[in-house]
């Protein structure tokens, strides 16, 4: 297993087709969730610094699909898209995953569960992405998206906590 910690969020490899990200927030879990899951909040910190957020389509219903996209810093285009598996507002999501940038995508899926465990008004997310292969885990954590997640995880706590 592999630990990696940079900004505040935990990066784990706690099996080989798996991506575990553990981050605590100064917010509660309700304000979190909604940040992760109302398309207007998700467009001011999904990017980060990375670039900007062109569109954030959520249909939050078990079976709705999501659809993010951002412009990179660079010029060029980046999304991901998924359908929800499981909806419990402010405890638990689940969803597929979706990088569209590869061959072959939609075969290429992820499930990502994101867990929101609250202790007095601060919110720990626990994010489990279980990948089909080990190949594509670790296409996934080659890709560079670590340094990527996590400024963006630091933009969702700012947005969670004006909420």
């Amino acid at each position: 297993m592999s630990t990696t910690t940079r900004g505040s969020a935990v990066v784990t490899l706690p099996a080989d087709d798996q991506i575990l990200i553990v981050r605590e927030f100064a917010a509660p879990a309700a304000n979190v969730f909604r940040a992760w899951t109302e398309p207007e909040l998700v467009k001011r910190w999904w990017a980060g610094t990375k670039g900007t957020v062109t569109g954030a389509d959520v249909d939050l219903r078990v079976g709705g699909s999501w659809r993010w996209v951002m412009e990179a810093n660079g010029g060029f285009e980046v999304a991901f898209h998924g359908e929800y598996r499981e909806i419990v507002p402010g405890v638990r999501l689940v969803f597929t995953e979706v990088f569209e940038g590869i061959p072959n995508a939609d075969e290429a899926y992820a499930v990502t569960a994101l867990d929101f465990t609250e202790t007095d008004g601060r919110t720990t997310v626990r994010m489990l992405i279980q990948h089909q292969t080990q190949e594509h885990r670790d296409m996934h954590v080659q890709s560079g998206m670590e340094e990527g997640m996590q400024g963006s995880m630091d933009a969702l706590e700012d947005v969670a906590v004006t909420l």
